[in-house]
């Protein structure tokens, strides 16, 4: 089952085992994430991944941001 989140961002079971990816690529959003945490620039993601437009790594960081948007809770496990 296929959703689509933030217009650009699918989670698709069949499609990189269900982790979050740019709509219509086999592109995760961790990728695009740890490129820019690494301290590429959209630029060089861009040249990297030339299927890719500068919407979808704008995608990336709002789907990001909006994870980070919730409450959680951890519990430990003995």
């Amino acid at each position: 089952m296929a959703r689509n989140i933030i217009n650009r961002i699918t989670i698709n079971d069949k499609i990189l085992n269900g982790k979050p990816s740019i709509k219509g690529k086999r592109v995760a959003v961790q990728t695009i994430l740890e490129f820019l945490s690494a301290g590429e620039s959209e630029k060089e993601i861009l040249k990297q991944y030339p299927s890719l437009e500068k919407e979808d790594i704008t995608a990336c960081l709002k789907f990001a941001s909006k994870l980070m948007d919730r409450n959680y809770t951890f519990k430990y496990v003995s």
